[in-house]
């Protein structure tokens, strides 16, 4: 009994499951440039464009195929304002083409199966010409659609006229669309800028986190120690991760009216997101030779272990866990807090600073074999100053920045 009635109880707290997800999810979507609610905006901005197309081309119009229109606006409904201006030249270029191609072969050689075969061919050619992009493969759509238009009307003149509307039929819906996505909140990303920045600084952090933890602990073991490069080179897509969402976020600041109602972000050109990316990148090859430095240290277990060997390795974890605080105030990077988070991240420097030195004298006073090229001591340490000079250089840069935003204001 006791058995079913947990099942009974664990069926009526699903339900409550959902509802507090769905909740929560709606609750970030009311968040100001979260993904949830750039989800909602982009569907209610479709919805709309479409409304809008079809209605233009089914009552305005009378288009024997106004589906051409809400199709060609939904497709217009790019992540930024820059996307949809080039999506559209491109897509209606590539409609062009595909129906100027039907028609071409179409009148010459008539509808038949061999003219559908060469126009099948040619079109999947041109489809792969690069300045199409993405939207190469319309070139093919397009001409099988004109290809089943010129199959219903009766006299050329009709199929020519059944081809020039579908080609104005898409004009429209891109207009439509490119016009709904500029003049209807257009998209902003410039928080996917910070966003990029968290994201590699929280990984680097998580990195650095397990690793001066199992130092501390003296817990070295070949296990970690390979799990820790493995996660060192994943690294490498989180930085091209953090390069796209910095470049998502100046293109969206091409041809769009809202720039014009923005602070001193949207004056801003995003290099000091930019520059702080290009010093973590750093850190994070730093960061993965230092794994591969540690990985090698099971290398040297067969020699006898040095007096000192615990206690350095104790206090390298404490290098690693100031760096890893650099790291987790770099993944909470806020432009509207920025000011103040530098100097957070200038006296975490120093702390990072103090411990690299209380490690470099750990290991002279331990007279540890720093010079053996056998033994890891001196590589760790070599290690750790090029880690500390590339953290350093990150504040630095993220201290210009603040440096540069404050500036006009003196003025």
């Amino acid at each position: 009994m006791s058995h079913d009635q947990a099942a009974a109880d664990t069926r009526r707290a699903a339900p409550l499951g959902r509802s507090s997800r769905i909740r929560q999810w709606w609750k970030r979507a009311a968040s100001a440039g979260s993904h949830e609610q750039n989800t909602v905006l982009v569907v209610v901005k479709s919805a709309l464009a479409a409304c809008v197309a079809w209605t233009l081309a089914h009552r305005v119009m009378h288009a024997q195929f106004p589906a051409f229109a809400p199709f060609s606006a939904v497709l217009m409904m790019q992540v930024t304002v820059y996307q949809s201006v080039a999506q559209a030249l491109r897509y209606v270029g590539a409609v062009v083409v595909g129906v100027a191609l039907q028609g071409v072969l179409g009148f010459a050689a008539g509808p038949d199966l061999a003219t559908f075969a060469l126009v099948a061919v040619v079109a999947l050619a041109i489809g792969r010409w690069r300045p199409l992009g993405s939207q190469g493969s319309q070139v093919v759509t397009a001409a099988f659609f004109a290809f089943s238009a010129f199959l219903t009307a009766p006299t050329n003149s009709d199929r020519l006229m059944l081809l020039g509307e579908i080609v104005v039929l898409v004009l429209v819906g891109c207009a439509v669309g490119v016009l709904v996505n500029v003049l209807l909140l257009p998209p902003l990303r410039y928080r996917s800028a910070e966003h990029g920045v968290r994201s590699l600084a929280h990984s680097l952090c998580d990195l650095l986190s397990d690793m001066f933890a199992a130092l501390q602990e003296e817990g070295l073991d070949e296990e970690r120690t390979r799990q820790w490069r493995n996660r060192s080179a994943d690294l490498g897509s989180a930085v091209s991760q953090a390069r796209s969402a910095v470049a998502t976020a100046h293109e969206s600041l091409y041809y769009n009216p809202r720039r014009l109602f923005r602070g001193s972000r949207m004056r801003a050109d995003f290099t000091g997101y930019r520059a702080v990316i290009d010093g973590l990148e750093r850190v994070a090859h730093q960061v993965a030779s230092m794994t591969r430095s540690l990985d090698q240290w099971r290398d040297a277990e067969d020699a006898p272990a040095e007096e000192g060997h615990g206690d350095f390795l104790r206090v390298y974890g404490d290098f690693l866990s100031a760096a890893a605080t650099i790291a987790r105030l770099l993944s909470r990077v806020d432009e509207d807090r920025l000011a103040e988070q530098a100097k957070e991240l200038c006296q975490s420097a120093q702390s990072a600073q103090d411990s690299r030195e209380r490690l470099a004298a750990r290991a002279d006073r331990g007279r540890l074999p720093v010079e053996d090229l056998h033994r890891p001591y001196g590589v760790l340490l070599l290690e750790a100053d090029r880690l500390m000079v590339e953290l350093q250089h990150t504040c630095d840069v993220l201290q210009d920045a603040v440096n540069r935003l404050s500036a006009p204001r003196r003025g």
